[in-house]
């Protein structure tokens, strides 16, 4: 998965023309490498749906606009919405189950 800034956030994100999942992370959360690595899987089986993440820590501007609180947290914006938002580590069906109806 590619990396999103708060610079790069407008055009990667909520103007891209297919649904994009950001997975809001950072280095020193544990939970978040599973979540990153259960994501990185999906990507790979969901067509149509980009997968990008968001270091909270260095890109504090975009996780404040959508008041992300506690990480993993993980979006799917669609047609410049956040239509998806999934909290916590939780196991990759559940990613699948949430995502999979924006799938190509």
């Amino acid at each position: 998965m590619r990396e999103v800034t708060d610079a790069s956030f407008d055009g990667d994100v909520l103007r891209a023309e297919r649904p994009v999942v950001v997975d809001f992370w950072a280095p020193w959360c544990g939970p978040c490498k599973q979540v990153t690595k259960a994501l990185e899987e999906l990507a790979g089986e969901l067509g149509g749906i980009d997968f990008v993440m968001l270091d909270i820590d260095a890109n504090p501007a975009v996780a404040s606009r959508y008041e992300v609180l506690s990480i993993p947290t993980v979006i799917l914006f669609a047609g410049g919405r956040a239509a998806e938002t999934v909290i916590g580590a939780r196991k990759q069906d559940h990613f699948r189950r949430a995502f999979e109806p924006y799938a190509a």
